[in-house]
Formats: structure tokens, sequence, C-alpha cells
């Protein structure tokens, strides 16, 4: 049997994957009036168990990179999933500050495998050309989970509490292996579905290294004494608290500001994640456009995030000016959000433009734990500014932010192009 089109069921799968871990990080955030409401908790202890996972998807990261570098990402996704189905499923058993932090550690070390298992995966499955715009369906799983999560979480909430409905959304990755593990059988020289023209696609558009088996895996030492490759790190840094911001603080902000409820806060805070899944595609879309009419990978990239970066700084700017009802906040989210997805797609594409296969998930893993140090810092200052100002100082911080992450890619890249001889 062959499938045709056998590298886009494998992206699809992650992108489902992506979904599902979505749908179960959002699910505390979504719930929290209700659950800090029964258990006696308040924004502090919200704020606290925030971090908490944060630190533990930086540390989850750097983890994850190097296990997927060493036993491949079939493998690799059973554990992380597994890690982060199990610590979803078992929230519903939580009862204070105490057991929700340890569950939200061992989610984010399990979720956090996602990202660079995602980037290793598609280095290994994509010609260069189209790397961005798996990485952007990919993404777009992200921005479809936070779609679907806030009105499937209100529902569910609003059937059965927020007990059963951590138990629901825990066991959807756990059934996701299933598919990945009949589908998945094998990486590109062996798989017995794929057929001997895509094969022979793929391999064409990679790097020489990725084709050589005697090529080794650089250490981590290694990868960062090349300079482009903290375009990554320091890129990320700047600008992941974008993402994080609405993600982890947009139901409480719509709860604050506007006294919506579970049920309100399910059937608006979705809205802003529609104009993020059309900005991964796009993105992805707009870079893979540019190389097929010749212009470099350096050029096609920086030229997509510098677009992307002018979006979100002018979105965020509206954010301050223009968002004065929570039906025009949350547009106004889904622009900056769009923008976001649209130049991420690509920054998290640069690993697999410098480097092989081989290395690509090591650099893809620190990078993501350097973006979200970045993140942790704003969390412990959001409740802060807000309890004695509000939200506009922290909408103008995260402003300068775009910006600085721009100009880093430039300034550390001078040429995204293979650094591997």
């Amino acid at each position: 049997m062959k499938f045709k089109g056998l590298r886009w069921w494998i992206i699809g799968l992650i992108a489902l994957a992506t979904v599902i871990n979505y749908i179960d990080r959002s699910a505390l955030a979504i719930m929290w009036p209700s659950i800090s409401e029964d258990l006696g908790m308040t924004k502090n202890d919200y704020a606290l168990i925030l971090n908490v996972f944060m630190v533990a998807y930086a540390v989850g990261q750097m983890i994850s990179g190097k296990l997927f570098d060493k036993i491949g990402t079939r493998m690799g996704y059973v554990v992380v999933i597994m890690v982060w189905g199990l610590s979803s499923f078992f929230h519903s058993m939580a009862r204070g500050l105490l057991s929700f932090g340890f569950l939200r550690v061992t989610l984010g070390l399990g979720e956090a495998g996602n990202w660079p298992g995602a980037a290793k995966s598609n280095a290994e499955w994509f010609p260069i050309k189209e790397r961005a715009i798996a990485q952007g369906i990919f993404n777009a799983g992200a921005s479809l989970g936070s779609v679907i999560a806030p009105p499937l979480i209100a529902l569910l909430w609003a059937a059965f509490g927020w007990q059963v409905t951590f138990m629901f959304v825990g066991s959807l990755g756990l059934i996701w292996l299933i598919p990945w593990l009949i589908i998945n059988k094998a990486g590109v020289d062996k798989h017995p579905w794929l057929t001997d023209f895509e094969r022979d696609y793929i391999k064409k558009g990679q790097h020489k290294s990725d084709q050589d088996s005697t090529t080794k895996a650089l250490s981590l030492k290694q990868i960062l004494a090349h300079k482009e490759s903290w375009s990554v790190l320091v890129g990320r840094f700047f600008l992941e608290p974008i993402w994080w911001l609405f993600v982890g603080w947009m139901p409480l902000y719509l709860a604050d500001v506007y006294g919506f409820d579970v049920k309100q806060i399910g059937f608006f805070a979705w809205v802003p994640y529609v104009g993020a899944a059309i900005g991964s595609i796009g993105g992805g879309w707009y870079s893979g456009t540019l190389m097929s009419k010749g212009h470099t990978v350096n050029r096609s990239r920086k030229t997509t995030i510098v677009i992307g970066g002018a979006i979100m700084f002018l979105g965020l700017l509206a954010t301050i000016f223009y968002a004065d009802t929570a039906l025009k906040f949350v547009g106004i989210v889904a622009f900056v959000l769009f923008g976001f997805q649209f130049a991420i797609s690509n920054v998290q594409t640069i690993p697999s433009d410098l480097f092989s296969g081989k290395s690509v998930g090591s650099l893809a893993g620190v990078g993501g734990t350097v973006g979200v140090f970045s993140v942790i810092i704003m969390n412990f200052l959001v409740p802060i500014i807000t309890e004695d100002f509000s939200y506009t100082p922290v909408f103008i911080m995260i402003a300068v932010l775009v910006p600085m992450g721009v100009f880093s890619i430039f300034y550390f890249a001078r040429n995204i192009q293979s650094v591997e001889k």
C-alpha cells in the first residue's frame, strides 16, 4: 500500500496533536473563575500556577529537544503525549495550590515536547521550501485548539463541571497515539507507504547533510558557537510573550474588565485564534511562494517576519487606543495574533535552515526554553501591574518587544542558510 502525500498526513497528525495540546493547556484558564470559587484560590495563586507551568515548559523544551534527537520523532511523541495526557486527566483530582502546581509541572514537561518534535519532524519529512508552510500547518493547530477550547470547555463545564471536563480533555491525547503509531511507521528512508516519487522529492529538497548518514548530531555548545543560532534564541525571547499574554491572561482580562463568566469567556475567547490560524498558514505560504519565485531562504524568511512584526506592533497599539468594547478587543487581538503566527512560523523554521535534521530538535528546544523565560517574567509582572494600574502598561510593554525581536533576527543571522559544511 502506498500513500500519496504521506508527509502531509504526518504533519496533519502533528497539527491535531497541537489542537489537543492547546485544549489541555487552556482548560485551567477558561474554568478558573469556577475553580477559584470552589477552592478559594486567588489571582496570585493563578499567576504562581501559570509560572510553575512555564518553568516546567522551559525545562521540558530543552530536555525534549535532546530526547527527540536521541530516540526519534515517532517514539518521542509517544513519551511526551502520554505524560501530558495523563497530567491533564489528573487535574480533575487537584484540590489546591500544591496539587495544581505539581500537575502543571508534569503537564508543562510533556507539552513542551510538541514544538521541538514538530521542528525535527518537518526537517525530516519536508524539503526546505515547504518547511515554513508545514510549520504553519502545525502552528495552525495551536490556533485551532485555541478556537475550539473556549466553547468546548464552556459547554463541558456547564454540563459536567470542571472535574469531568479535565478527564475528557486529558483522554484526547492518549487516543491520538493510535493513529500516530499506525501511520508514522518509519522514517523517510524506510517507510513502506511512501512512494518513490515523494521520497525523491523530499530528499532532493533537503540539505546535503540530511542525506549523509555519517553526520552526527552537534552538541549544544557546537550549535551555539554559530552566531546564527542566537537569532532563534533572542528572537523568541522577545516575541514569545506576545502569544502567551493572550493565551494565559485573555480569559482573566475578559473576566476582570468586562465581568464575563465562564460561558461568556467561552463564546468570546476563541475569536482571536481564527486570525492566528489564518496567519499560521499565510506566513508559511508566503515565504514558500517567495522561494518558488527564486528568492533566497534568507530574504523569504526575513521579509515574512518583518510583515508579521509590523502587523503585531500596529495591533498592540490598537488594543491601547481603540479596544473600548469586548467585541473590538477580541477583533484587534485576532489581528495581533495573525501577525504573530505569520512571523513565528518562519522564526521556528530557522533551526532547520541552519542545521541538518540531526541537530534541529536541540536548537528548537533551547530556543523554546529561552523564549519561555521572558514569558515567566511577564507572568510575574502582569498581576503586579494590573493590581496597581490597568492592562494598558502591559500592552505597551509587549508592543516594545516586537521591533526588538525582529531586529535581533537580522542582527544575529545576517544570512539565513546552512552553517554545516
